[in-house]
This record gives C-alpha cells, structure tokens and sequence, in this order.
C-alpha cells in the first residue's frame, strides 16, 4: 500500500511510548499512579448531569443539531463573556460551539491554513497547537517560551527569520505544559503585534479559571481591538469536570468564526443537542462548582510540590493549569524526558508525561496532571523518593 504523505508529517507520539509501558505494567497487576494525562478524575457536577438526563429523555432533542451550536448555548456563551470579562460577544455572529478545544483548533487550521503557510506557536506547547497547522499543510515557526526569556524578544525573531511571513499567531495562557501565566498588558503587546505584521491570533483559554494564590487569568477579548486580529477557545472540561463531553466553543473575530462555522457544516452536526442544553445549565447556573474544582487543584498541587522539595527535586508552585512542570533533578537531567519518565515509572510505579513530548524545549522536564487525589500523590512521592 502507498504510503500518506500527510501522515509523514506527523512524529511517532511520544507519550505512546510511555503509555503502552503504562498498561503492560498495569497487565502483570502492578499499581501504577498515573499523573500523565490532564483527564479530570471527578465527576461532573450533579446539576448539570440532571440537565443532561432530563432533556434526554425528550424525543424533540433526539434529531440533528446545529454545527454551530444551538441558539440558547451561544447566548448563553455571550452572557458568560459579558459576566466575567465585560466583553460583548454577538452571538449570531461571533459566537461557535466547538467538540471540545482541540477539535475546533483542528478543523480552523483546516480551514484558514493554506499548503506552505506559517504559524508562530511557543515551545514547548500542547501537541496540536503545532500538529494543526501540520496537518493543515502549514509550517510552524517555534518560538521559545521559558523562565528567563524574552517571548517578545524570541518572537521578533522568528517573524523575521520566516519567508513567507507568518500567517499565524497560536497562543495559550495559562499555558500548557509550562504553566506560565500573563497580565493583560501582554495581550496588549500581543495585539499590538499582530496588527503591525498582520497576523491572525488564535488563543486557547483552556484553564481560564483553574487559577491560583489571587493570580486571575484575563482574556485575550479584553484587550480593545482584539477580535480584529483573533479568536479565544474556551473548554467546558477543566472548569466544570466535563471532560469526555467535548464541549467548547470560539469566540471573536467574525470572519474566523464564519470559517469554522462554513468547514464544521461540512463535517459535523454539531453536538447531541441534550449535551447542548446540559451545558447552558454549566455556563449560567451556580458557580460553586467551579471554585470547588479549583479548590481541589490547589489543595492537590500543595501536596505534590511541598513533596517533591522535601525529597530534594526542586519544584515552584504554579498559579495557574492543573499540571506541573518539573524541571529533571540534575543528575538525571543528562538521561533526558523520555528516559527519565521510563525510569520513574519503572522504579517509582508512577507515570508522568515526558517535556519532549511537548517540543524539543521540553527535553529538561516532566509534567505532572493533577488527576490524582492527595493519598495517592503522597503514595507517589514515597516512590519517587525511593527511585530517585
């Protein structure tokens, strides 16, 4: 059989690698504690799974939706914006419901992305903020994203070292996996940015609200002027323990939003309508759950961080993501992520996800997922302490 070229493209995925050691471990009954993938472990909040079951139940949202969304969700996303950010979003018009984050990511690069274009994506970064473009038939331009560096700086450079000029612009903060965290006065330069160089801004705002120690994450939309240069992707998985019901939407810049709406009419129906009205009830009805969950990263990322510096692997706290990023301990920092992350789970019994995995900048680190609860993560630093 010919081979695919399009599939070429794309590297053997790295976090297979680890995962398959995962599962032939868990095969011969070992108990592996598994911080590696960022899959909420807690259920969905009670209210919103009744919403769901009641509006199951009823034959008339048993059809096909609406690829963009149904008309009540896309209010009720305005709404939301309006609520917590003060940004009024149209939501005939600059408002579409995504399945989840990375499909609408995917299916806008496929729809904005020409063969040969480029766009500018931080590195590390979370796999399909570079592979959409890939996938696309667009180039990626990385540019360094870290303690100690100028992402300003780093990003002048790489616009002026691309022919053609970069097309894209491809952020996410709070970030994943580094954790790194902005004020709004970044996405001023960011606009200010795009707007010299015209660039289209694509921000995924996955973990808005999984934030920490007074730190709040702002919106790129805050910014005056930013939907003419861009879109912002939310998620419904991190903020409300919605995970496997891949719900999330884009909103912004109308043409982008347009774009979307025209390719995901060819390849979708847009969700089960009952998810649809579940997720109205997530975005408008009470909040606490919201603060819960954060409450639980929080509480979850004091153990593991306190631990891991008494043990002797020297770790800062973030304020921002349900993840950790942990730069290797020096004497193992010479085996790289992928090894160390083997090691670990051979010695340790816990599995981690490799920095390389996330880019070649990546190489001196691992990320934690906040997915298991404070007895297991203390169970886990007794491994680590043993393996290490």
């Amino acid at each position: 059989m010919e081979e695919f070229g399009r599939m070429k493209r794309l590297p053997p995925y790295v976090f297979s690698i680890v995962n398959e050691m995962k599962t032939k471990a868990r095969a011969r009954g070992e108990d592996i504690i598994d911080f590696g993938m960022g899959n909420p472990d807690q259920p969905t909040p009670e209210h919103i799974v009744e919403k769901l079951c009641e509006a199951a139940r009823n034959p008339k949202n048993h059809r096909y939706s609406a690829s963009r969304g149904i008309t009540r969700l896309r209010g009720a996303i305005a709404d939301w914006y309006r609520r917590r950010y003060n940004v009024e979003i149209d939501p005939e018009t600059e408002a579409i419901v995504t399945i989840g984050a990375k499909e609408g990511i995917s299916h806008l690069a496929l729809a904005i992305v020409e063969r040969g274009e480029v766009a500018l994506v931080p590195s590390p970064t979370y796999p399909i903020h570079a592979y959409s473009v890939i996938i696309a038939g667009g180039d990626v331009r990385n540019v360094p994203l870290g303690p100690g560096i100028d992402f300003f700086e780093k990003l002048q450079e790489g616009y002026r070292s691309c022919w053609p000029p970069p097309k894209l612009l491809l952020l996410s903060f709070p970030h994943n996996p580094t954790t790194q965290v902005v004020d709004l006065q970044f996405f001023h330069r960011v606009v200010e940015f795009a707007k010299a160089h015209r660039l289209l801004v694509i921000h995924d705002f996955a973990y808005a609200d999984l934030t920490f120690d007074g730190y709040r994450a702002p919106s790129f939309l805050e910014v005056p002027g930013a939907r003419d240069v861009g879109v912002e992707f939310f998620s419904l998985s991190k903020s409300y323990n919605m995970p496997g019901w891949r719900v999330g939407f884009a909103v912004g810049n109308r043409k982008v939003i347009a774009a979307l709406a025209q390719i995901k009419s060819y390849l979708d129906y847009g969700h089960f309508q009952p998810v649809q009205i579940a997720s109205i009830i997530a975005l408008n009805g009470p909040q606490e759950c919201v603060q819960d969950i954060v409450a639980m990263y929080k509480a979850r990322r004091d153990v593991l961080v306190d631990g891991l510096n008494r043990i002797g692997w020297p770790c800062d706290k973030p304020v921002g993501t349900m993840f950790v990023w942990a730069k290797i301990p020096e004497a193992y920092r010479a085996m790289g992520s992928l090894e160390f992350s083997k090691f670990i789970l051979d010695k340790a019994k816990v599995a981690i996800s490799p920095g390389i995995g996330f880019g070649s900048l990546g190489d001196e680190y691992v990320r934690f997922a906040l997915v298991e609860n404070q007895h297991r993560t203390r169970q886990a630093l007794q491994g680590i302490k043993r393996a290490l």
